[in-house]
Order: structure tokens, then sequence, then C-alpha cells
């Protein structure tokens, strides 16, 4: 292949996937207005990570235990949808209690981040799978080029969600419970009608 079809279509797959992780991020950042740098860095790493690892979790089953693991392929789009229904589901029971307690139980945990992360990268496992014909270098440096996009733009999007957060106030967990709640839908709608 081309290193520079190779690099473009990297970049622009890892922008691609990266679109659940912006929303999420800018979600986080809603709940969490007065998130510290250090830890949006870790947020977007998380992702980023994520975003990784699941592209090459896939290139190894299809060279190695592909026919164990094709019934899973059909299971990823229900797991990301429950994943995100469940956090968002979270966020809006938050958004009920009083504000204070809201405030506090509302702070992002690295359980939930991890969910997350697992949840807006469940598409990226299928691209590993797509990745059959790549060389073990490309199969490595593709999903560096797809984490290291995710991190830029998860950047951008708890920037965002800092912002949108100082115009919501109260509102920000309701709001990023039903952002969380359309995620999750959209990618089992896409899965069961297209």
């Amino acid at each position: 292949m081309n290193a520079l079809i190779f690099v473009v279509n990297s970049i622009l797959l890892g922008i691609g996937l990266a679109m659940d992780a912006f929303c999420v991020s800018m979600v986080n950042s809603l709940q969490e207005p007065d998130m510290r740098a250090g830890k949006a860095a870790a947020v977007a790493g998380t992702y980023a990570g994520f975003q990784f690892l699941m592209p090459v979790i896939g290139w190894i089953f299809v060279h190695t235990l592909m026919d164990l693991f094709t019934w899973f392929t059909g299971l990823i789009p229900y797991i990301a949808f429950f994943l995100l229904l469940y956090i968002g589901g979270g966020m809006l029971k938050d958004s009920r209690e009083e504000e204070e307690e809201a405030h506090l139980s509302g702070r992002l945990t690295a359980g939930v981040l991890v969910m997350q992360g697992l949840a807006t990268s469940m598409d990226a496992l299928s691209v590993g799978f797509t990745m059959a014909d790549y060389t073990p270098l490309e199969a490595f440096l593709c999903p560096c080029m797809i984490g290291a996009v995710t991190f830029l733009i998860c950047l951008i999007g708890l920037k965002i969600g800092k912002g949108a957060a100082k115009l919501l106030r109260k509102n920000a967990l309701t709001a990023g419970g039903i952002i969380l709640i359309l995620i999750g839908t959209r990618i089992l709608a896409g899965h069961l009608f297209f």
C-alpha cells in the first residue's frame, strides 16, 4: 500500500472512529466543567488507548482465533448500546438529585471512564477485522494514528463541553445523559437497520 494513502486512510479512519469518544468527552465536561488539565489528558488518553487497542485485538483475532470469535462481531453494537444506556441512565438519575449531591456523584470515576472507553471503541474492534491484509507493522501504525487522532479530538470535545456547561448550568447532567443514550441508540440502530 502506498505510504501516503495509508497515512491519509488511517487519519480519516481515526476521525470517524473518534466521533463517539468526542461526544462522550463533551458530556464528561458538561458533567464536570471544572475538570483539571491532567484529568482531561487522562480522559482523552483513555479513549485514545481503547481506540488503539481494539483494532490491534481485531487484527490479532483475524490472524489467530477468528473462527472462535465470529459470533462476537454481531454482539458489538448491543454491548456498546447497553453500556452507554447504563451510563446515560445514571447521569439522568443524578440530575434528579439535589444539585449538590448530583454535583458530587456526577464526578467521572475510573470505572465509568473505562466503561465509556470500551463502549465508544467497540466499532474500532470491527475495524481490526477489516485490517486482515495489513502487515504487522501496518497493523500497529494504523491504530497508533487512530489513537493519536482520538486523543486530539477528545481534548477538543472536553474544551467544547466545558464551555457548554457554563451555558447549560443545572441541566448539564440531563443533557449529558440524553446524549449518551442517543449515541448508544445510534450505534444499535446503525447495526439493525443499515
